[in-house]
């Protein structure tokens, strides 16, 4: 499971890194090579994206490389083969994050049976409150798989516990509220509220939205377990190219 994996990890580790990439973006050729640079780099976990044509929680970075993503032809089934190719080539553990619409039409039940399959590990989905996901809870329970469930500044103590009783792996706590790749304020106030996340949850924590430089990544040291990069990436990859992936990632370690 994913919390003894990031835990033993720690141990020799200040705080990990968790990248992001949308899959079919640029291409699939790319993406493998993005990974691999990535992993060559020192990156522990990932989150590999299947596309979706409304992705709530992304901000602009993030949508239009799911918009491009889908516009070259990318389909969930090559998603999952891809997923099963890197899972397969590379030592660390793989995540998919997507919008519910896509494993409600691929399956609840088969999605989950599906990501076993392919060595995946668990699953960020971030318009499926646990209210509205007892089939994909049990699901995933029975492949031994982890739902990685969201806390944000906004989330009431009785909510982040509530989450917590209901998820592995970690959480997956937002630096602030919106969406993904807006300027995060790395302050007082954003240690105060991972505190009370830490309070709330036993769970391995990971900060995203908004992670962009060494210095945040510095700041969330002893604050959280995982930092987690996902826009920056992408506007790197978009700006020079691949091959600039696995140098960036080694300037913020």
């Amino acid at each position: 499971m994913l919390e003894t994996y990031i835990k033993e990890r720690r141990r020799t580790k200040d705080i990990l890194l968790m990248t992001h990439i949308v899959l079919g973006y640029p291409s699939f050729e790319a993406c493998f090579d993005i990974v691999k640079q990535m992993v060559e780099a020192g990156v522990d976990l990932m989150e590999l994206q299947i596309p979706f044509s409304e992705p709530m929680a992304d901000g602009p970075v993030i949508l239009k490389a799911n918009q491009k993503a889908l516009q070259n032809g990318t389909t969930v089934q090559k998603c999952l083969e891809f997923a099963e190719t890197v899972s397969k080539s590379f030592p660390i553990p793989f995540l998919f994050m997507t919008y519910a619409n896509i494993p409600y039409q691929y399956g609840m039940e088969k999605f989950a049976a599906k990501m076993a399959a392919l060595n995946m590990r668990g699953a960020i989905i971030p318009d499926l409150p646990p209210e509205e996901g007892e089939v994909y809870l049990k699901a995933m329970k029975q492949n031994n798989l982890d739902p990685i469930f969201i806390f944000s500044p906004e989330t009431s103590d009785e909510r982040l516990s509530y989450l917590s009783a209901l998820a592995s792996g970690f959480v997956y706590c937002t630096a602030r509220k919106g969406v993904t790749g807006k300027k995060t304020r790395f302050s007082e106030d954003l240690g105060t509220y991972l505190s009370r996340c830490r309070k709330d949850s036993s769970l391995p924590l990971a900060v995203g939205f908004g992670v962009r430089e060494k210095s945040d990544v510095e700041f969330l040291k002893g604050k959280a377990d995982i930092a987690v990069i996902g826009s920056e990436t992408i506007r790197v990859v978009e700006g020079n190219g691949a091959s600039a992936a696995g140098q960036f990632i080694r300037s913020i370690l």
